[in-house]
């Protein structure tokens, strides 16, 4: 398990879940690893990588479009949602990366 953490100014929940996301795609393609399992407590973030909703914001499509080419050099790749109090790792580095923005 790894954990990142990054200051992104002020954007939306969306586009910051898609961040840590593509943090998390790129650093598995940097350390090789074949196989990551993600937990997010991003309903709307989880459906749309599985298919289940459509992408219809430009610049979430944008995103979207760039995790999904990472996840197809994966050899196995999971992800699921999580309630955010079942996620408190997560909510805390995001709490930390805020705070060093301010």
């Amino acid at each position: 398990m790894a954990e990142l953490s990054e200051y992104l100014g002020h954007r939306t929940n969306n586009y910051a879940e898609y961040q840590g996301l593509l943090a998390a795609l790129r650093y598995a393609a940097e350390k090789q690893i074949t196989a990551l399992k993600v937990v997010s407590d991003s309903e709307l973030m989880v459906r749309q990588m599985k298919g289940i909703y459509k992408v219809r914001h430009p610049e979430l499509r944008k995103l979207y479009d760039e995790a999904q080419q990472l996840v197809r050099k994966l050899e196995h790749f999971e992800i699921r949602h999580a309630l955010r109090e079942q996620n408190q790792i997560a909510d805390r580095l995001a709490n930390e990366a805020m705070d060093k923005g301010r």
